[in-house]
């Protein structure tokens, strides 16, 4: 029969080495990285950042510069890689550089709702009662309408412009993180240590800034995320119908409806800004599902 071994002494315990314990937000960060669906949606979001702040400086050539002995190149023509739109001016400069009007109209709006409406939600969830009555019963009157309708309309009664755009589309997504915030701080309210903090004597504001908030925000986060490839498509629709931002800037929306007549003469030319915005919205939505799926996860 074997000896059992013999108990560690004090000193043998304490030269073991310490294993600290991630913390929340490092765990949820490595297992985003370890998805590499995440981490690719990652580069091309990053890529695609990269090309709106140095898209200026990355452009082989002016994207305003028309020719019209240029006119709808097909793609591979000399000196015009991806050939030339309905006034000869070359599509991958204008793609390039129409990453930051793109970008810049699709995720504005979002973070202007991020923090409107998580500010609106967090109120009512956290005030309850009549507020939240009130709040919530207001914010429904905006789901009577479908997010492409209400940004037309709301486009339509402001007028054309990149201005109007953002404040159309930061109205529409206003109501919808407004409900998110409102549901996951009316979970949190009940919590434990929230009603301890309050039985404490602390303040509504110090138990919203410090017990309420980190718990909160990384939901509303994650479904903002989510958002901002429904605002491309959305910003990128109201710039075709013309409520959008003019000519001849060069916008990924407002690109395919000048080159809408062109789609029986060059299609691969014409399609060009439409797989920019499906590359765009793609690699939104995959970051997002990354960041839910890291975040979520209980293990």
């Amino acid at each position: 029969m074997s000896a059992l071994p013999a108990p560690l002494s004090a000193s043998t315990v304490s030269s073991l080495p310490m294993q600290r314990s991630r913390g929340y937000w490092t765990s949820a960060m490595l297992r985003f990285t370890r998805d590499p669906v995440a981490m690719g949606a990652a580069l091309v979001v990053l890529l695609l950042i990269a090309l709106a702040v140095f898209g200026p400086w990355v452009a082989p050539a002016d994207p305003y510069q028309s020719s019209m002995l240029k006119r709808l190149k097909p793609i591979g023509t000399e000196g015009l890689p991806l050939g030339s739109d309905e006034l000869g001016r070359d599509m991958l400069s204008r793609l390039i550089v129409g990453a930051r009007l793109s970008l810049f109209i699709g995720i504005t709006p979002v973070i202007c709702a991020f923090v409107l409406g998580a500010a609106i939600g967090i109120l009512a969830g956290y005030a309850g009662g009549i507020v939240n009555t009130a709040i919530m019963r207001t914010i429904d009157v905006f789901y009577a309408f479908p997010s492409v309708l209400l940004a037309i309309a709301l486009s339509g009664v402001l007028g054309a412009g990149v201005v109007n755009s953002l404040i159309s589309l930061t109205i529409v997504f206003i109501p919808q993180i407004a409900r998110v915030a409102e549901s996951v701080t009316t979970q949190v309210r009940g919590r434990d240590y929230v009603e301890a903090a309050r039985a404490s004597g602390a303040n509504a504001f110090t138990i919203v800034r410090v017990h309420v908030l980190g718990n909160v925000l990384g939901p509303i986060f994650v479904y903002a995320t989510s958002l901002i490839a429904v605002s491309m498509i959305l910003a990128s629709g109201l710039s075709f119908l013309g409520l959008g931002v003019k000519p001849p800037e060069p916008e990924w929306g407002l690109m395919l409806n000048t080159l809408r007549t062109a789609i029986y003469v060059q299609p691969w030319v014409a399609a060009l800004p439409g797989v920019m915005i499906f590359i765009t919205s793609i690699s939104f939505n995959l970051l997002s599902d990354g960041l839910r799926s890291a975040m979520d996860n209980k293990g």
